[in-house]
Formats: C-alpha cells, structure tokens, sequence
C-alpha cells in the first residue's frame, strides 16, 4: 500500500487558496442554481426571484429603450438581449425575458427604433442594448453583470437580426432566433452555438424559405439544433410556450454559462424523452455537446 504524504500546513493553504478561486467562478458559472430537471426547465419560472427596470426611449443609445429583468441576489449573470418580431413591441416577448432571469440571467427586451425596422437594424439595435446594460444601466443592474457572458435572441425580423448579430459578432456565447425571418438565407460565417425554432404552420416566415435554410446554412462544427414546433404559428414566441421557454433556458445555460449539467436535455435521455412528434414536428442536430 502506498501512503501519500502528508501537506505541512503552509502546503494545505496553499492547495485551499487555488481551490478557492475555482469554486467561487463555478459558483458564478452556474449562477449557484441547483442541477436541473424536466420539471424545472417545463416551469414558468426558475429558481431566482428577479427585479425589472425600464430603459427609456431616451436614455437608450441606438435601440428604442426596453426592460431589464435581472435575478434580485447578488452575483454575476451572463446577458441576454431580446428583439420583437416585425410590428411588434418589447412586451411580445416580456414573457421569455422574465423566464430567462428567473434562471439567473440579465435579459434585456427591447423595443426597436422603429416597428418597421428590417433585421439588419434589429442585429445593430440588439448589440446596442447589450452594451447599454453592460456600461450605462443602473449600477444595482451592472453589479450583476458578466460582460464575458452575452447572448442574443429575438421573434420574426427580430430571429433575423439576431442571426445577424451572431455572424457580425463571434464572441457572443449563444443566439435562439424564433420563427426568424430575413432575406439572407446563408449564415455559415456564424461561429456561435445557434439554436433556431421554427413552426411548421408559419405562414409568415415559412420553414421552408427560412429557419431550414438558416439552420442547414450553419457550419456542422457548429453546436447548433433545430426544432420546428409541431402544430404551431409564427406568432407561437409572443405568449408563454413550454417548449420555447424550456430549450430558451437550457441553450443558454448550457453555453452562456458554460454548464453541462444541461448537455442531457439537449443530448440524452431527458431530451429524447420530451422531445416527441406531439411537441416537434422536426428535431435536428449535431450533438455531442
């Protein structure tokens, strides 16, 4: 048998302050929640409790001013921004920014310059906000930010925009575009995990000319998946839907925030096991991950 040797005490600190440090950024990765489960993700709800701020159209700086969700603890969170789709206002899509936090996350909606704006516009505007919560929010609001940590998503022209941003901006760490719609069709300079929902009863963004052929577009040595929600309109992202939110939440966690813990509802069995034709009419992607 063999005996390690004993660390003097000098030794034992010394091994006890690098632990230190890697346990308080495993903390901050995983924004201290506990491991998740099926029910967890399905809920309306995480585990944080969260505050709101309004961002005026005033205040705003090259998007058309917003809200930011944020968990009420201390700490530090990745950030998310969110555009509407075409028409469309911040509180079409309110429902997935508080979800977002609630699983410890800034998460700003936006309202756009105008309605009417096309989705490059939307990728600018969505970039604009990010930067906005990150060096001129409240400092209640920045005091919990981790600008290391940013993503982007959005509904209709607001899906196209974010898929802009993500090609126009490698290092943000994730993008869920929603029913998108855009005239470019080809994003395989896009080098950050994409997860795209489409509905296969879209008659406004139809599959077919859109969320397909963005999703094929994209890299294979790119984490990406799809899903086209079964049953479902284009309008399915503007009120609180399970599947949306669920996948919402676990893409981001699982690459905003770098936690694995969510790898087997993407990849295993949880996955497999809610993901039926009832909820996907079409599931893809290029898993391990």
């Amino acid at each position: 048998m063999t005996t390690k040797p004993k660390l003097s005490l000098p030794g034992r600190l010394s091994r006890w302050a690098c632990a230190l440090p890697l346990a308080l950024f495993g903390l901050t990765a995983h924004a201290q929640t506990a491991a998740p489960t099926s029910a967890s993700l399905n809920a309306t709800s995480g585990p944080f409790s969260i505050s709101s701020t309004s961002v005026s159209s005033f205040s705003a700086r090259g998007f058309g001013g917003g809200t930011i969700y944020y968990p009420s603890a201390s700490g530090r969170y990745g950030v998310i921004a969110i555009s509407p789709g075409y028409t469309a206002r911040q509180s079409s899509i309110a429902w997935l920014g508080r979800r977002l936090a609630s699983h410890g996350f800034v998460v700003i909606t936006i309202d756009t310059n105008s309605t009417l704006d096309q989705p490059p516009s939307r990728a600018t505007q969505l970039m604009a906000a990010l930067d906005h919560v990150v060096n001129r929010a409240s400092s209640t609001v920045r005091s919990r930010v981790d600008s290391t940590r940013q993503a982007v998503a959005g509904h209709s022209m607001g899906g196209g925009g974010s898929l802009i941003a993500a090609r126009d901006n490698p290092s943000l760490r994730a993008v869920y575009p929603m029913t998108p719609w855009s005239v470019s069709k080809d994003y395989s300079r896009v080098r950050v995990p994409t997860m795209i929902i489409g509905a296969d009863n879209d008659s406004v963004a139809s599959v077919v000319t859109h969320a397909r052929p963005f999703y094929s577009s994209l890299a294979s040595s790119l984490p990406k998946a799809y899903g086209e929600l079964n049953n479902a309109s284009h309008f399915a992202p503007n009120t609180t839907n399970t599947p949306i939110g669920r996948y919402a939440v676990t893409w981001m966690k699982r690459f905003v925030d770098g936690d694995t813990r969510y790898s087997p509802f993407l990849c295993g069995a949880p996955h497999e096991q809610y993901a039926t034709r009832s909820v996907f009419a079409r599931y893809q992607q290029n898993c391990p991950y």
